[in-house]
């Protein structure tokens, strides 16, 4: 029987431990960078290297000496306009920059998100930009750094289009704010009586719309009545479940649902409609994101615009323009109000 430990092979990380410097240092002495290292460092990081048996990444060697002219884009799902909208932004980026873009699905799961990553690392693009919700509780968020971070070291460049929870360059969308926003407004129309649409709890774009809402409900100080809370998938078909649970449940307790998303919204109207329940006279009905579908469907839907191009764009200026430090640049929201929340009138009751 074989009594040696079960050891992993040394990281980059375990070099610069050994030899006193830093990983930025280690990857350019092992990894053909152009830039400077003085003469002892590098003999003390190959030393290092030597004790240890680290060997080099083929891939990251390569982009150390020099990246394809290409930004990796990385969204949640392909279908949701949501994502399509950030890609146009950052195509348009890409082409101003003489960059193209390559696009990969992470079907909203980390596990394949941080697949996807270790995969790009070997293609050498000069931008990964990852965008969509983070979700609380992973266990990938540790080695995603660790991957994110060897791949910037290497001259690489990273922008998350999420909430700022990991070190790279952020661009933020103000979820909550926009949400309160439009809780606020909601209560002006008269409304005093709600259900809630959510995405589970670990999904935190969900949850930040979500506290956002309720928060604009208390501020409001009128009589608003305890939100009911239905959680489903953030997708269209969510969307559809929900309200079809509200229904079964019965809803003369509910004068207007908060989808927190528009694709839910949307999935929503239809199935209420299906039911015999007109969305906009028998029950008010909002998103967020102001998709381009939003104005499309009858009644127009109120959301809480987002400018998802602009979001795509600045992420790659972002990357493009920044220094080693993170920067952050948040995008704002606003709300706008259409048919399907018209205003309420005591007179008002479902049929």
């Amino acid at each position: 029987m074989d009594d040696r430990p079960n050891t992993s092979p040394p990281t980059m990380h375990d070099v610069a431990r050994e030899a006193g410097v830093s990983v930025a240092t280690v990857s350019r002495a092992l990894n053909g960078s152009e830039r400077n290292v003085r003469s002892e460092n590098a003999s003390r990081v190959r030393a290092a290297a030597a004790k240890l048996g680290y060997e080099p990444h083929l891939s990251a060697q390569a982009t150390a000496k020099g990246s394809t002219r290409t930004i990796a884009l990385v969204v949640g799902d392909v279908a949701d306009p949501y994502f399509s909208a950030i890609a146009a932004g950052v195509t348009r980026a890409a082409a101003e920059a003489g960059l193209i873009v390559t696009m990969a699905v992470a079907g909203r799961s980390p596990e394949r998100e941080l697949e996807i990553v270790r995969k790009l690392r070997g293609q050498r693009p000069r931008v990964i930009i990852i965008a969509g919700s983070r979700i609380a509780g992973t266990d990938t968020r540790l080695p995603l750094i660790e991957e994110l971070g060897e791949y910037r070291t290497t001259g690489g460049r990273v922008a998350m289009i999420s909430q700022r929870d990991l070190p790279f360059d952020t661009v933020t969308i103000d979820n909550h704010g926009g949400a309160r926003r439009l809780a606020h407004a909601l209560v002006g129309h008269g409304y005093r009586r709600f259900a809630i649409f959510r995405a589970p709890e670990h999904v935190r774009t969900s949850t930040d719309r979500y506290e956002g809402f309720l928060a604009g409900l208390h501020e409001s100080g009128a009589d608003v009545a305890e939100p009911v809370v239905v959680e489903a998938e953030f997708t269209r078909s969510g969307g559809q479940d929900a309200a079809r649970r509200l229904v079964a449940r019965g809803f003369d307790d509910v004068e207007a649902v908060f989808a927190v998303n528009d694709v839910m919204a949307i999935g929503a109207m239809t199935t209420l409609r299906e039911a015999g329940v007109v969305p906009g006279e028998d029950l008010a009905v909002a998103g967020f994101d102001d998709i381009g579908s939003a104005q499309d469907v009858v009644p127009p839907l109120t959301s809480v615009a987002v400018p998802l191009m602009e979001a795509g764009l600045r992420a790659v200026r972002l990357t493009l323009s920044s220094g080693d430090d993170a920067a952050q640049a948040q995008i704002p929201t606003s709300v706008v109000l259409r048919e399907s929340t018209p205003i309420r009138r005591p007179s008002m009751r479902r049929r």
